[in-house]
């Protein structure tokens, strides 16, 4: 399922490792500046905007010095009129501009966030199905929505904040090593103390955050389990509300420790930063005292140093603190490029259309097996003739859901060939295929939406008449002309305000507008009563004429009339043929549907 690029956690990891290929961190940091590339003319507004601010931020701590070593002493009114005056345009200049820079960095960082959010669900969507009978729903949820709000703030704020920060820092350093270097050289002698412990705290936070994202991804998957519809009944018929309270309960205590400690472990360092912030000025003040005193340097540049000092120490400890922040969000980073970087459905576009003019279907030795390695499908062959239906028969289990899913490649094997008219199935483009295929399911999946809506999923172009007529073939049409909204009539979570039956039905409907000209039931009918079993059995024969069709069913009363019968055991072919031919064959077919005939005269 893995690309051949290493994985993500030791990209990032070796990001900050000092041992490793410096052709790495290219690599990784090339990836983030990506996701900045289309928004270069806004970013070239907000460093302008961020430079101008620096610039402007010198101002007072200059013109104050003026104002104490030459205004204020010469008695020269007019002069401290015009340097507070100065003061006070660059103040507000300094305003809009910040104004300007905020409205453009946030545009940029919401760009950037919708631009991700969209990429990382529509990779998902084009995940092999594998993907997802693997992997818990509420990680995948948790994953595409939580993990990128929580980096929100690191692209919408703090990369803008570092390019401040830093921008401060050298129009400060530059100015203070031009009015003094000995007080320069003192006002850095706290530095070293305020970057040391950077590393160390980074890493902790990194670890701790990691860890406290895959709590929050077990508690999801809890809560998107237990929530549903199907979930809550489950958890309701078998009393298990203690048993969710206690399990919830203790990931909720484990994650609350984790944040406690993500919360803590920065707390000392930055208790250190803020001693050496007062420090530095402490130290100005002594040794620009002594200067005052001995070498002649004026009162108004020592203050003016000590003003300064606000602008170095404070975006330094900023830095401190955002380089914490950084190795955090880092650790949710790896986890989104985890997922953008497994492999999509394989389709390229290259490949020619499927070109169905009769759908004859034919599965020659065809053998496959699922990534945990167990041996589903064992050279299977078979043929079905355009318009025909063929039935798939056998015990749970036995491998006819899969033989069901290779056809649309939502699986490809791994052996033998699967074709339709002639063509491979993996030799033209995934969209023509599926184009081609419909498939009713034994579970109905309905959006939480209206009728019309869900009907119309399978064509979106498609009017009112045409979904009045396919689900007048589908016998539901009565029905929701009965509701009080009709075709608005909104169908719950899953559709569960319908009964099994009717979501049936409209799932009938939803591919007699699609009109494919292959068709795969699965199981349609298995768990309905005899009266919506009769009704579904009505809708489908609609459906089924004129297509090539593959129906899977356990009630092999359903499909006597196949015009092939395709036996399945243990994922092997065991036996093909007509009702008739089976019946006389004595073989699995035939104690089958005696067993079946047994139990419904019991009944």
């Amino acid at each position: 399922m893995f690309s051949g690029a290493p994985p993500v956690h030791l990209m990032w990891s070796n990001m900050f490792d000092p041992k490793r290929p410096k052709v790495q961190k290219a690599v990784n940091w090339k990836r983030l500046g990506r996701l900045f590339l289309p928004y270069w003319k806004q970013e070239s507004i907000v460093i302008s905007c961020i430079i101008l601010v620096a610039v402007l931020g010198i101002l007072p701590p200059v013109l104050t010095m003026n104002l104490i070593d030459k205004a204020i002493p010469s008695g020269n009114f007019q002069s401290v009129l015009i340097i507070v005056g100065i003061m006070a345009l660059s103040a507000v200049a300094s305003s809009g501009i910040s104004a300007l820079q905020g409205y453009m960095n946030s545009f940029i960082g919401e760009s950037i966030m919708r631009d991700l959010r969209l990429q990382l669900m529509t990779h998902m969507h084009k995940m092999p199905l594998d993907f997802f009978t693997s992997t818990k729903t509420g990680e995948v949820i948790n994953r595409v929505t939580n993990d990128v709000d929580s980096i929100d703030g690191l692209v919408s704020g703090t990369l803008v904040m570092i390019l401040i920060n830093i921008c401060v820092i050298v129009t400060t350093l530059a100015t203070i090593f031009f009015l003094d270097w000995r007080l320069s050289l003192m006002s850095l002698a706290v530095l070293p103390f305020m970057v040391a412990p950077l590393w160390p705290v980074g890493r902790r936070m990194y670890e701790i955050r990691k860890a406290t994202r895959e709590k929050r991804d077990e508690m999801q998957a809890i809560g998107q389990e237990t929530l549903s519809v199907s979930g809550i009944v489950l958890l309701k018929s078998f009393n298990r509300e203690i048993f969710e309270y206690d399990r919830y309960n203790r990931l909720g205590n484990e994650l609350m420790k984790s944040e406690i400690k993500l919360a803590m472990v920065g707390r000392w360092f930055m208790a250190l930063i803020s001693a050496m912030v007062v420090l530095g000025p402490a130290l100005i003040w002594l040794y620009g005292g002594w200067l005052c005193i001995h070498s002649g340097i004026t009162v108004g540049l020592v203050v003016t140093f000590v003003s300064l000092l606000g602008r170095l120490y404070t975006p330094v400890a900023s830095l401190a603190g955002v380089q914490i922040q950084v190795m955090s969000a880092l650790a949710v980073f790896e986890r989104i490029f985890d997922y953008l970087d497994m492999d999509e459905e394989k389709d390229d576009p290259n490949l020619p259309k499927l070109n169905a003019k009769v759908a004859e279907i034919k599965f020659e030795h065809v053998s496959f097996a699922y990534p945990s390695g167990r041996q589903a499908i064992v050279d299977v062959s078979f043929c079905v003739k355009p318009g025909q239906m063929a039935a798939l028969v056998g015990p749970s289990g036995a491998g006819k859901t899969t033989i069901s899913m290779l056809l649309p490649r939502f699986y490809l094997q791994q052996e033998g060939t699967i074709t339709i008219d002639g063509q491979d199935v993996r030799e033209v483009s995934l969209a023509s295929l599926r184009e081609n295929i419909g498939i009713v399911t034994q579970e109905t999946y309905l959006f939480h939406d209206t009728i019309f809506n869900n009907l119309a999923y399978a064509k979106p172009t498609a009017t009112m008449q045409e979904v009045i007529a396919a689900c007048k073939a589908a016998n539901i049409h009565d029905f929701i002309e009965n509701l009080e909204n009709k075709y608005d009539t909104t169908v719950g979570e899953r559709g569960h305000k319908l009964s099994g039956g009717e979501r049936q039905r409209l799932a009938i409907a939803r591919v007699l507008l699609k009109n494919p000209q292959i068709l795969i039931l699965d199981e349609a009918t298995s768990s309905l009563d005899s009266e919506n079993e009769a009704l579904i059995q009505d809708a489908l024969t609609p459906l089924i004429k004129g297509r090539t069709s593959l129906v899977i069913a356990h009630r092999l009363s359903t499909i006597v009339q196949a015009d092939l019968i395709l036996v399945v055991d243990d994922g092997r072919l065991v036996e093909w043929g007509t009702h008739e031919d089976l019946i006389r064959s004595d073989g699995l077919y035939n104690r089958l549907y005696k067993t079946q005939f047994r139990q419904t005269a019991a009944f």
